[in-house]
């Protein structure tokens, strides 16, 4: 079925259950990987099954730059550094994190747009359990110009994905 089950959260083995059973993909979030116990955390890139979805960070958090810059640790900007091979730094972050998205074992990967431009907390679409500043965010058609969609695609062949 072309559906993605959103299983973060509380889930239930019964849900575990019909989500194996239909062959659903779930949710990984990168963002939800690293701190303690990564090399054991279900989110963290060498421990993603194949009928996956991984995302980068989903509409409820922060950019991955905002992330880095506001809502990790030295610890966590460590293993960021030791997965990446090289200093993560708010510059690198997005396309590093996007980097980890596509080289996962996981099916498909999805990443938010703003962090394909490198924006940081400004662009955060939605912050959970506040009732103003939510969705306010837009892709304005001068964002399409500076994507950088040659570097996106030679990173997606890196890895062995396509576009199509």
């Amino acid at each position: 079925m072309p559906f993605i089950a959103e299983n973060l959260g509380v889930i239930t083995p019964d849900v575990t259950a019909w989500m194996e059973h239909l062959c659903l993909p779930g949710m990984l979030v990168l963002q939800f990987a690293f701190g303690s116990d990564f090399e054991k955390n279900p989110y963290a890139p060498a421990n993603h099954p194949e009928n996956a979805c991984v995302y980068t960070g989903t509409h409820d958090n922060n950019t991955s730059r905002g992330w880095l810059e506001a809502e990790t640790s030295p610890a966590i900007r460590k293993q960021l550094g030791r997965l990446a091979g090289h200093k993560v730094t708010p510059e690198t972050v997005s396309m590093d994190m996007i980097g980890f998205a596509l080289a996962s074992k996981a099916r498909f990967a999805i990443f938010p747009m703003q962090d394909l431009l490198g924006l940081g907390p400004e662009a955060r679409f939605n912050t959970p359990g506040t009732s103003s500043g939510n969705w306010l965010w837009r892709l304005e058609d001068r964002d399409l110009d500076i994507a950088p969609a040659s570097s996106l695609a030679e990173l997606a062949a890196k890895q062995g994905r396509n576009f199509s």
